[in-house]
């Protein structure tokens, strides 16, 4: 498939209804090559049920999605997803494969290198230099079951990478990562988007300190409703998030990065 140019990604007027209930509810959100987007909301908010819909798998209800040029609804889905990275840390892998096949199997979509297929020697070069960008050389002959939580989300991402997509989505990719782990994450992601200009992503998350310090633009849900989208550092602010999340949140900025604390009540 061709990749056309121009927005990659656009939503208009979406709803998404099940069992009558409304999951998301008039969801208007554009997307450009380069952009790198953070959905916030709290559990339940409707963050993964929309990056369904951003990522081709799922319909809406009502509305238009049209994603890498194509109206959902008139075009292959299947084929669709393959032009998109999409990182997953509850990914699992059966059998003890190594960092480098992992990687490898991004280009057939399976979770086992595929029985009499073998990548050429330039897809074998492009997965070795994923590797070495994400920060995963010394562990690339490592196996699956041996890896940390860390490793194993840099190594999901450069399978994700290993089609060249225009779009990468993250779904929680810090999720269970120790401190140290998570900023080696948020480094090896600004080190990518740095590398990739051109590359759009989208990144889901309930943590305020989980979002990279590249990011340009946020998008707040509550309740399956929009309740800010814009530039980050016009959204992510002490009043919408504490909006957003229904508490009263105080939010600092320093070295490009967010954090959250509570905001203490003020003395009568």
């Amino acid at each position: 498939m061709q990749h056309p140019t121009g927005t990659v990604l656009s939503t208009e007027h979406v709803d998404l209804v099940r069992d009558g209930r409304y999951l998301l509810k008039d969801i208007n959100i554009s997307i450009e090559p380069g952009q790198h987007w953070v959905l916030l909301g709290a559990n339940g908010a409707g963050k993964s049920t929309l990056l369904s819909l951003l990522g081709a798998t799922a319909h809406p209800t009502r509305g238009s999605v049209y994603v890498l040029g194509h109206k959902l609804g008139r075009v292959d889905m299947r084929e669709l997803r393959m032009d998109i990275g999409h990182v997953n840390p509850r990914h699992t892998i059966g059998i003890p494969i190594t960092v480098r096949n992992v990687v490898i199997t991004g280009l057939t979509n399976t979770t086992e290198v595929m029985p009499r297929w073998s990548p050429t020697p330039e897809q074998e070069a492009h997965a070795d230099a994923l590797i070495d960008l994400l920060g995963m050389r010394p562990r690339s002959d490592a196996l699956w079951p041996n890896l940390s939580q860390g490793e194993r989300g840099r190594a999901l991402i450069a399978r994700a990478l290993m089609v060249e997509p225009r779009l990468l989505l993250l779904d929680e990719p810090a999720t269970g990562l120790d401190l140290a782990a998570r900023e080696q994450l948020l480094t090896a992601l600004d080190d990518l988007r740095n590398q990739n200009p051109s590359l759009a992503s989208i990144l889901v998350t309930h943590h305020i300190e989980e979002i990279p310090s590249t990011t340009t633009h946020a998008l707040l849900i509550k309740d399956g409703v929009v309740t800010a989208s814009g530039l980050a550092e016009n959204v992510i602010t002490t009043q919408n998030i504490s909006e957003c999340f229904s508490h009263p949140i105080e939010i600092e900025r320093r070295g490009g990065r967010w954090n959250a604390q509570s905001r203490p009540r003020e003395r009568v």
